[in-house]
């Protein structure tokens, strides 16, 4: 039966965690969804969590939901804060979205020490640094 179920391969998406610099040397992180398609994507989910082992303890965040009705082609969506100690963890961002009548969904996993200034580049459509994952 799950072979009879179409799972159409997710492009032209991508979550980003981005570094907005505040007042001086300030750091406020975000997750950004972008939308790199000419068309929208609607009836958007996003499921966040955290988990892992750090310093020999089990960790494991809220899982948190979030909707949105749409997002722009060529645009980027701020999603959520993120606490820079979650940097720690394995972080995971279960996205899903409607283009016309077709689901689709993907699973974006940002690993311990991923989110870190040696890995960043310059976000689309945010005019911002940070890293990213298509």
């Amino acid at each position: 039966m799950l072979k009879d179920i179409d799972n159409p391969k997710v492009e032209g998406v991508a979550l980003a965690i981005v570094d907005e610099r505040g007042e001086g040397s300030e750091h406020n992180y975000y997750a950004y969804l972008l939308n790199m398609k000419n068309e929208p994507i609607e009836n958007i989910l996003v499921r966040s969590n955290g988990y892992g082992e750090h310093e020999g303890r089990a960790y494991e965040t809220t899982e948190l939901r979030r909707f949105f009705p749409e997002l722009a082609a060529q645009s980027a969506l701020k999603i959520e804060p993120i606490l820079e100690e979650a940097f720690k963890l394995t972080n995971q961002y279960w996205v899903s979205f409607y283009i016309g009548k077709t689901i689709y969904d993907k699973k974006y996993v940002f690993v311990p020490g991923s989110i870190s200034a040696d890995n960043f580049i310059a976000i689309p459509y945010v005019d911002e640094q940070g890293v990213l994952i298509k």
